[in-house]
């Protein structure tokens, strides 16, 4: 290979990575900005992923109204902190109500989500904020949404969208989809890594 040749293909490789590191920034900047749901059911069984959405459409009401005021991810969260308990007793009133006996957590955590598609919005992997909710032993399909902005709450109370929150850049992002699919996935690689360097 010629020298002028063994330069333009290190030019290329170091736009890809200037590319690639870019894109990952704009991707770790959204995970500042959305608050999220996520709600683990205690098994696959079919009754149990049925109780899941119930305990979701609990948690839901009760969160009805409670980030009106909120204008960032830190505000919603702090809100989303001094309810915790109110979280949990209706989730598990609702267990209850259902016929079941398993205890539940609600916590917020700081935590992993892969590359997740909700409905036209996709979200890139990397470590988020969440209202998790644990029913019984934790081990079944989970699901999950975006509190803040409101994406899974009612639709009357959709004063902030993520427009409102993300870039033009971030926006384009996530209402990418399959445009992005590669870079996604380098995300994930690269996210895994840190996890990875990190001991996780």
């Amino acid at each position: 290979m010629k020298l002028w040749e063994k330069a333009i293909l290190l030019g290329l490789v170091f736009t890809m990575l200037f590319t690639l590191t870019g894109f990952a920034a704009q991707c770790g900047q959204i995970e500042n900005k959305v608050f999220r749901l996520h709600v683990l059911a205690n098994s696959d069984s079919e009754e149990d992923q049925a109780l899941k959405l119930k305990v979701r459409d609990r948690i839901l009401e009760e969160s009805r109204g409670l980030f009106e005021d909120s204008e960032t991810r830190e505000d919603a969260e702090q809100e989303a902190a001094a309810h915790l308990e109110e979280f949990r007793l209706a989730a598990q009133e609702e267990i209850y109500e259902q016929g079941y006996s398993y205890p539940v957590t609600v916590t917020l955590e700081h935590c992993y989500f892969n590359t997740r598609y909700y409905e036209d919005v996709t979200l890139p992997a990397g470590y988020y904020d969440a209202l998790r909710v644990e029913i019984g032993a934790a081990e079944g399909k989970n699901w999950w949404c975006v509190m803040f902005p409101p994406m899974c709450l009612p639709a009357a109370e959709e004063s902030k969208e993520l427009s409102d929150v993300l870039d033009p850049g971030e926006m384009e992002i996530v209402e990418g989809g399959q445009k992005f699919e590669a870079r996604f996935k380098i995300v994930e690689w690269i996210e895994g890594l840190k996890a990875w360097l990190r001991g996780e």
